[in-house]
């Protein structure tokens, strides 16, 4: 992931302080008026990119700069179609582009070429390769740490040197090494790794044949945790393991706290998820952009630096995660607003919520 430069002792308070304050930020010569905000986002096959971060990404824009249009392009996670859509962007002389990127280093030149036109990129979850102005996301690391210690807290008596199938993301993104590494550091000296998969593209389909696969070789008895990168992961995990009628489920992990997810978990399938606050992050990347877009400097936003492969301290905020089990669910994402308790418990899983405390 490279390094990180904390500057002074900002936090979260500090970075929503900044969020707000963008707002207020007076344009520096140009206007409001026909500034465009690119935003591009990797992928359909993992829910929040179309369901959270688009919205809340340009709702946030709109309301800090009301003339601002946000145009919208998904790459489908395929890295040349993404280049096609950020030349497409380039060429069309947006003001800003919020970048997550698929692919860092296939995408790297496509960020020198929106340097050459003067169009600064804000990297989005995942840091983009290129002289990039800025980047938003929450600490992988500590993702990572949080699965792996809610793993083991999971597995009781069996963290003690007990089996654990490891269920890694794509290897192109830089956020799967970063999630793997704080993994394996929560993990190191406790218990086996008997094998580790990387799953192409975050799809499930592709987490489900590495499950069904560690199931055929290791042998059900031997699996006493799954770590799983994200929700779209575990589903797939989960799934194997039930086609293979592996009873009682071992403890799975995720990321993102997606509604099947917390949903699976209120079930007893999943034991875990880590919430990270969607809402901070991309009203953080929004003001980031409007910033950018108007020629403003970018410190008062900002609470660390990072280095990437190409680019030293690069300006960053890096917002802080949450583990959510069965136990914590009422105090995180619905008290967040997150869901409503009518959204997680469905009629058929009213006994269950009844069973987990989440009562209206």
């Amino acid at each position: 992931m490279g390094r990180l430069g904390l500057r002074g002792a900002a936090g979260l308070l500090a970075v929503l302080l900044a969020v707000s304050l963008a707002g207020c930020t007076d344009s520096g010569g140009e206007g409001e008026g026909g500034l465009t905000i690119g935003l591009l986002l990797p992928s359909r096959a993992v829910p929040r990119w179309e369901k959270s971060d688009k919205p809340l990404i340009e709702k946030r824009v709109e309301e800090l700069c009301a003339d601002c249009t946000v145009v919208y392009a998904n790459a489908e996670n395929d890295a040349a179609s993404q280049r096609q859509q950020m030349t497409s962007m380039i060429t069309r002389g947006v003001s800003a582009l919020i970048l997550d990127v698929v692919d860092p280093k296939a995408l790297r030149s496509s960020v020198r070429a929106a340097q050459r036109e003067g169009i600064p990129v804000v990297a989005y979850d995942r840091l983009a390769e290129g002289p990039i102005s800025g980047f938003v996301s929450f600490d992988g690391a500590q993702v990572g740490m949080l699965q792996g210690q809610a793993l083991m807290k999971g597995m009781g008596a069996r963290a003690d040197g007990g089996g654990v199938v490891m269920m890694n993301g794509d290897p192109s993104s830089p956020n799967a090494a970063w999630y793997e590494g704080g993994a394996r550091a929560a993990l190191r000296d406790e218990v086996r790794i008997l094998k580790s998969y990387d799953t192409l593209g975050w799809r499930t389909e592709n987490a489900h044949d590495h499950m069904s696969a560690a199931i055929s070789d290791l042998g059900p008895s031997r699996i006493d945790g799954v770590l799983a990168a994200n929700d779209s992961i575990a589903a797939g995990v989960i799934s194997a393991l039930k086609s293979a009628r592996v009873s009682p489920l071992p403890p799975v992990t995720g990321q993102d706290a997606d509604l099947d997810a917390v949903q699976r978990i209120v079930k007893g399938e999943q034991y875990m998820t880590v919430y990270k606050p969607f809402r901070l992050e991309t009203e953080a990347a929004a003001a980031m952009a409007v910033a950018l877009a108007r020629g403003n400097d970018i410190d008062a936003l900002v609470t660390t630096t990072v280095d990437s492969p190409t680019t030293e301290d690069v300006p960053a905020v890096l917002l802080t995660p949450t583990a959510v089990t069965r136990e914590t669910i009422g105090r995180t994402v619905v008290r967040n607003g997150v869901y409503t308790l009518d959204q997680i418990c469905t009629p058929k899983l009213r006994p269950a919520c009844d069973r987990a405390g989440l009562t209206r």
